[in-house]
């Protein structure tokens, strides 16, 4: 036996596994296709958003949420299957928010991984109270971004190698679970060709050697799909339409499912496939680092929403409330599904309080964790902040004009086609620009400019006051092409609360167990159809957590030495 556990997978939810069980004082080998600089995983780049319920940084901004809420909020938003093809992931969601309501917030800061003050409110939802989104802000960003939350258990890994109470082996590819007397006892993989690649930049495939390592305990963290774009096509939901044609990446490409294939492969359940988490409002990034590489923007409520010929998008389908259905509908309606792109418009002001953008990178104050950098930028009114600014600078998909008329020509320009009509474009931006003159109206995405306001910490720092769109002194005028940004798997591998992996017919598969993304984040899938946001991170947390803890119960006790 190489170590009391096999971890595949270095990233989050495989570094948390790895410091409970090193804790434990159990021996862990951790293995990843991958160079050192990947160590950490997609997380790395997150924005470090974290779900939290009846926080004090919630409470601090006169929110008032709670466990019951915030279940209703999560059920709603599910639409969990009465088939019972749901029953794990529904056991694990129960738990995810009792989870993030009680020890998630106190185990962070045992972490030392603290938060900042200002809870963001993100999926705000489809406007009826048991259906889709949060009823109240909960998106915790951290200190440090997702490299502040990643940083301690990487920390933790490194000194118990260090130690020589674990290890971390580097260019080793699973390729096969190895199956005895119908238990997982160890994997099978090649070693790859040494390649100095940065972070997330495609490595080399080359083989240079085969290896075996077997163990008790196998933890599969290995991720999902997204940078498959060729699977993530293959799995696309009939209910959803057509794929589209063109996708931009907000995975690397090493993220391709080639783990839930593998553990598939030796039984275990891979169970709702077809769903998945895609933005609609990805943009291309001007300086990337892997295949296709797209960010997302996180928009406030008050860009207008276009498709491809310029329709305003109908109800919920407005910026931050609800990306299900917006996806649906851009695959689903006759006229926008005819294209991959759609469009923002908006102004000047807008985008200067409005926008800000995913990423660790594209958050350098707050990645820095330089508090008084960050209240300067953030309440600065003197324009973008830096990374939206560059991006309006040297990003393919921003323009901009002093007209409507002078935008839509550059935006027809853009795709090379004549799409788009700036009379009817006027004619819908000028109805809403009617909506305006009073705190009160009857077009549901003004309502939710004023909802926001209601926030305090939307006031401050996420939404503008009300104003008209071609308001000359607003301006210029802003267009931004979006495309479909591939992102996360809602489905994976069958897991008990124990996170054990299951096969098809509930029964155990023994000795293998899943956590992350991998697993659905608990259950094969924790989120249903729909996910609230800042429950990827978390996800892996508490699954890396269960994980750890049920893996160290469940095996020998460690020798005194």
């Amino acid at each position: 036996m190489d170590a009391d556990v096999l971890i595949v997978g270095a990233g989050l939810a495989g570094l948390v596994a790895a410091h409970e069980l090193q804790a434990a004082g159990r021996k862990v080998l951790v293995l990843d296709q991958e160079n050192r600089h990947n160590l950490g995983g997609q997380a790395w780049w997150s924005f470090g958003g974290l779900f939290l319920v009846d926080s004090p940084q919630q409470r601090r901004l006169g929110v008032k949420d709670s466990e019951a809420l915030a279940w209703s909020d999560w059920q709603g938003s599910a639409g969990f299957s009465q088939d019972g093809s749901d029953r794990w992931g529904k056991r694990w969601s129960k738990a995810y928010v009792e989870f993030a309501t009680r020890e998630k917030a106190e185990y962070l800061a045992s972490m030392g991984i603290k938060l900042t003050p200002v809870v963001g409110w993100a999926e705000r939802g489809d406007q009826l109270a048991t259906g889709h989104g949060n009823s109240v802000p909960r998106f915790h960003v951290s200190w440090g971004t997702g490299t502040g939350v990643v940083k301690p258990f990487v920390d933790s890994l490194l000194e118990a190698e260090r130690a020589g109470r674990s290890e971390y082996r580097t260019r080793h590819k699973v390729t096969e679970l190895i199956v005895e007397d119908g238990a997982v006892v160890g994997v099978r993989g090649d070693v790859l060709a040494p390649d100095a690649a940065p972070r997330s930049v495609s490595s080399s495939r080359e083989r240079v050697d085969g290896f075996e390592v077997r163990a008790p305990a196998v933890l599969l963290a290995t991720g999902g799909v997204g940078g498959n774009h060729e699977l993530v096509r293959e799995l696309w939901p009939s209910d959803m339409g057509t794929p589209p044609r063109h996708l931009i990446s907000g995975v690397p490409a090493h993220v391709d499912g080639s783990g839930l294939r593998l553990a598939e492969a030796a039984g275990a359940a891979w169970v709702h496939k077809e769903r998945m988490w895609h933005y609609t409002e990805g943009i291309e990034n001007y300086d990337p680092v892997w295949p296709q590489h797209g960010i997302r923007i996180l928009p406030g409520p008050s860009p207008l929403w276009f498709d491809a010929e310029g329709n305003r998008l109908p109800a919920p389908n407005f910026p931050g409330n609800d990306t299900l259905a917006t996806l649906r509908f851009l695959r689903t309606d006759p006229a926008a599904s005819r294209h991959d792109h759609s469009w923002f418009i908006l102004t000047q002001r807008m985008i200067n309080k409005e926008f800000a953008l995913s990423g660790s990178e594209q958050n350098p104050d707050i990645t820095s964790g330089k508090k008084l950098e960050v209240v300067k930028a953030r309440l600065s009114t003197k324009g973008a902040p830096g990374p939206v600014a560059a991006f309006q600078e040297r990003g393919a998909d921003f323009l901009s004009a002093d007209t409507l008329e002078q935008l839509v020509a550059k935006m027809n320009e853009l795709t090379g086609q004549e799409l788009l009509d700036a009379s009817r474009l006027r004619e819908q931006i000028e109805a809403r620009d009617l909506q305006i003159g009073n705190d009160f109206s009857k077009d549901a995405q003004v309502q939710n400019i004023h909802n926001s306001r209601r926030y305090l910490g939307d006031k401050l720092m996420r939404t503008t006051s009300p104003h008209r769109v071609l308001d000359p002194d607003a301006g210029p005028l802003i267009a931004v092409r979006l495309h479909i940004l591939t992102r996360k798997s809602l489905g994976g591998l069958k897991t008990d609360l124990d996170a054990r992996v299951l096969r098809e017919d509930d029964s155990v598969l023994p000795g293998v167990w899943a956590a992350g993304e991998a697993a659905g984040f608990g259950g094969g899938g924790v989120h249903g159809l729909r996910a609230l946001e800042g429950t990827f991170l978390g996800g892996c947390l508490f699954t890396g957590l269960r994980a750890g803890r049920a893996i160290h119960a469940a095996l020998p006790r460690p020798s005194a030495s």
